[in-house]
């Protein structure tokens, strides 16, 4: 039997399928899919990340976030290409740029101004329910699109996943727990996110990643996400092999987030 959803999860999801159901009022399915043959080149997301691992390097992707569910508004005076820039000038490898607009105050327009900011390859953060969902995030510049399997059926992750593949997009699979694990790992994927905020309390564990990398085949590119916040945090994850890193929160809190970054990721305690 499937884990009941979170109720935030839940109450996200409604209103993603209402939103999808109207921005087709606008842009039809097949005009969005013809948009798409049109995207804009590929930065490579996966590789970066892997090109930072294989030097013992941290892989950075650092997240465009303006508020959250949880936190409210996170960042007031809010640029996003400024803080796209900043982050490129913190030595970040990739960014994350959150377009769900009701819950996270996100949006597709801004993804567009922060690849146009810079030349960092970009993950689009957002519930992916549904195919119109991957057309659209071509469409946006999107290298990278995030998969949850927590909002997700077998089904609809196995499309979903393919499609992107199919559309020249990496995948970042995001999991919190072991079952999602499990399932997530039946696709054979070459990354995979985990995310160390448990979904029904909010609490955040590091030992998410340490105790549910054990299960994951060597080859399959590891991103924490969530709870980094010190030097500290980053060596217990690095010790363990982890050298893909989330973060948000932490640097969007900064007046100059990239300089949040560059500070706790390469100060010369950080290799």
């Amino acid at each position: 039997m499937a884990e009941e959803k979170p109720e935030i999860l839940a109450k996200i999801l409604a209103h993603k399928v209402e939103e999808i159901a109207e921005k087709q009022t606008r842009v039809t399915f097949d005009q969005m899919k013809e948009w798409a043959k049109e995207g804009d080149g590929k930065r490579p997301f996966e590789m970066m990340l892997r090109g930072a691992a294989s030097s013992n390097k941290a892989g950075v992707i650092a997240e465009i976030k303006r508020a959250s569910p949880s936190q409210g508004i996170i960042c007031e005076d809010f640029d996003p290409m400024a803080i796209a820039r900043s982050y490129q000038f913190g030595g970040a490898t990739c960014m994350s740029v959150l377009t769900d607009n009701e819950f996270f105050k996100g949006g597709g327009p801004i993804l567009e101004l922060a690849r146009k900011a810079c030349s960092l390859p970009a993950l689009r953060k957002d519930f992916i329910i549904d195919p119109f969902q991957i057309y659209e995030s071509r469409v946006l510049g999107a290298d990278c699109i995030l998969l949850i399997v927590a909002a997700l059926d077998d089904k609809t992750l196995n499309s979903l996943y393919e499609l992107s593949k199919e559309q020249n997009m990496d995948v970042l699979i995001e999991v919190h727990n072991k079952d999602e694990l499990k399932r997530a790992l039946t696709l054979s994927p070459t990354m995979l996110g985990i995310n160390n905020r448990n979904l029904h309390t909010f609490d955040v564990d590091l030992k998410t990643t340490l105790h549910l990398k054990e299960m994951i085949p060597e080859e399959c590119l590891i991103v924490t996400e969530s709870g980094i916040h010190t030097e500290e945090d980053i060596k217990m994850m690095q010790d363990s092999g982890i050298n893909s890193f989330l973060v948000g929160e932490a640097f969007m809190r900064a007046p100059d987030p990239g300089a949040k970054l560059k500070e706790l990721f390469f100060s010369n305690r950080i290799y």
